[in-house]
């Protein structure tokens, strides 16, 4: 309310009609923000990540959706959806990804579950792996705190496991480290 108010200036004596349904419009429009924020960062706290490099963006004919094709160190091919192109959130993630496309990026991705009918075989669940956010890794320096939370994922959120393969390649505790020296640390949890 009172970044609203704030937002909508002084009120001029005699306008306090008009001034009170601006400042009611812009706290709605406040209220409306913080909650798609709220929900954008619940999914990324929820979203598995990964380090890939980003080959290139596409949008599919079909869905409009952007289709990314990454390369994690492992050298398998990944693809990765956006929302549709017609989303304000769809159309921003994809203008990002194609400004990292050549580069190293911290993925943050999570899995879309929805039922569709297939005649014959009743309903189906159908799962899709959709992009959340995209971080610019530049030249692959990733930060500690970064890598500590891609290993945790990796270990299943057992820290002892990710500590021990953390420490077991003598990786540090603050700065950063390179994406070779992270595969280093994640081949140790399945070595």
């Amino acid at each position: 309310m009172i970044a609203a108010a704030q937002a909508a200036g002084p009120c001029q004596p005699g306008e306090e009609a008009s001034w009170g349904r601006r400042v009611h419009t812009l706290t709605v429009d406040l209220h409306m923000v913080a909650k798609q924020a709220a929900q954008d960062i619940d999914r990324l706290e929820s979203a598995k990540t990964f380090v890939a490099f980003l080959e290139k963006v596409e949008v599919e004919e079909t869905s409009r959706r952007g289709l990314l094709t990454l390369r994690p160190p492992s050298g398998d091919a990944e693809n990765i959806r956006t929302e549709q192109e017609e989303t304000d959130r769809g159309r921003q993630l994809i203008e990002r990804a194609r400004s990292l496309v050549g580069r190293w990026v911290l993925v943050y991705r999570y899995n879309l579950v929805y039922r569709y009918n297939e005649e014959k075989a009743g309903n189906r669940q159908h799962n899709v792996r959709m992009l959340a956010h995209l971080v610019d890794l530049g030249d692959g320096a990733i930060s500690v705190n970064m890598a500590k939370k891609v290993l945790l994922d990796d270990a299943a959120g057992v820290v002892a496991r990710a500590q021990g393969a953390w420490e077991s390649v003598g990786l540090p505790d603050t700065g950063t480290i390179s994406v070779e020296q992270l595969q280093k640390a994640r081949a140790e949890l399945t070595g």
